[in-house]
């Protein structure tokens, strides 16, 4: 494709990005003002850069009302590292992590767990193809346990949590990173919260974790210096040379998500994008949705048709009308749509629309 216009975009991430941040982005790249350099050119121990870096944290702070007693690390690796720094840190000898099984990124972070330590899966519902998440009375959970893990949004197979599970005064550890800052998230619930931030919170590149400050003595001296969130707690992210660019445009679209409502107003225009799909999805029967109607995603909208050979066709015709990234994880197969906080709700009317006529010709 050769043009420079832009299509409706809805990749599972990395994803779409809010266009006036792109638009800020752009304008700037060359000199950040007042600065004279790129936010790519300067050094990562300026105060130009500090200060991007902190008034990304304060706006973070501030639209998730995070209380003081929480550090906001901005660190690598994405979330699959932070399958392994989750247990590095926060399993003390002996003890055990219940994880929660609902989707192919908890079965990974269940899988780099047992290599460091004792795990309890407190629930599965993969017998049941995670098409939906466990209710509370299903949950086996160890009482004495070190943490609590659970996946808040299951990308891949549709599915989210809507209220949180009763885990009593267990730390509750959770990979928020497909459904991030897409509603408001009561932070004092947790013990920590991660996400990695090509989804809703900027490019790939840069992980956002939310810990509490007294779970930071938990991360042992002997433990790899970039593998300690006390480490990275102590030195404001800064320890190693950060993603610079990834934290600039962080920051960028965290004041944009304050700009238009904060996380209340998130929720509603994201409820009512998903809405729209699930509606159309369910209007006649021409389309199947995957996940049950209890434990259905905001985020990533997934659904069959009759063959994979229509399926097929939908895909490619979708994608010369537009409407791109609707091929569901090659894991799965399907559709999905995934309808992060920066996707319009022009897209998701285009979407609707399509899935209108192509059912007219081939329904």
């Amino acid at each position: 494709m050769s043009t420079t216009a832009r299509i409706h975009n809805f990749s599972a991430g990395p994803a779409v990005l809010p266009l006036p941040v792109l638009e800020e982005a752009q304008r700037d790249l060359l000199s950040l003002p007042g600065v004279g350099m790129s936010v790519m050119e300067i050094s990562h121990r300026s105060k130009a850069f500090e200060d991007l870096l902190n008034r990304a944290i304060e706006d973070i702070r501030a639209l998730a009302d995070v209380p003081a007693s929480y550090k906001i690390l901005m660190l690598p690796g994405g979330a699959s590292l932070q399958f392994s720094m989750v247990p590095m840190n926060l399993l003390t000898p002996g003890g055990v992590a219940d994880y929660i099984d609902t989707g192919s990124w908890s079965g990974k972070a269940i899988k780099e767990a047992k290599k460091v330590g004792t795990v309890n899966v407190a629930a599965s519902t993969k017998a049941d193809s995670y098409a939906n998440v466990p209710g509370q009375q299903d949950l086996t959970l160890t009482p004495s346990a070190a943490y609590v893990h659970l996946t808040t949004n299951n990308t891949i197979e549709g599915t989210q949590w809507s209220a949180l599970p009763d885990v009593g005064d267990v730390p509750l550890v959770a990979d928020t990173s497909s459904d991030m800052f897409s509603r408001p998230l009561e932070i004092s619930r947790f013990g920590l919260v991660y996400s990695g931030a090509q989804k809703n919170l900027g490019p790939s590149g840069v992980t956002l974790a939310i810990i509490r400050e007294d779970l930071l003595e938990r991360s042992v001296d002997t433990l790899s210096s970039m593998l300690s969130y006390k480490v990275h707690a102590e030195n404001n992210s800064l320890y190693n040379t950060p993603n610079t660019f990834g934290i600039y445009i962080l920051g960028l679209t965290m004041r944009w998500v304050r700009s238009i409502g904060g996380l209340s107003a998130v929720a509603e225009i994201n409820q009512r994008k998903a809405g729209k799909i699930y509606t159309e999805i369910d209007r006649s029967g021409f389309y199947r949705g995957t996940a049950r109607k209890d434990s259905r995603s905001l985020m990533n909208v997934t659904f069959r048709l009759a063959t994979e050979e229509l399926e097929k066709t939908f895909v490619k015709e979708s994608t010369a009308a537009g409407l791109d990234g609707l091929k569901g994880h090659r894991s799965v197969g399907g559709m999905r749509a995934s309808i992060y906080n920066a996707c319009p709700e022009a897209a998701v009317d285009a979407l609707v629309e399509f899935m209108r006529e192509f059912e007219r010709a081939r329904g």
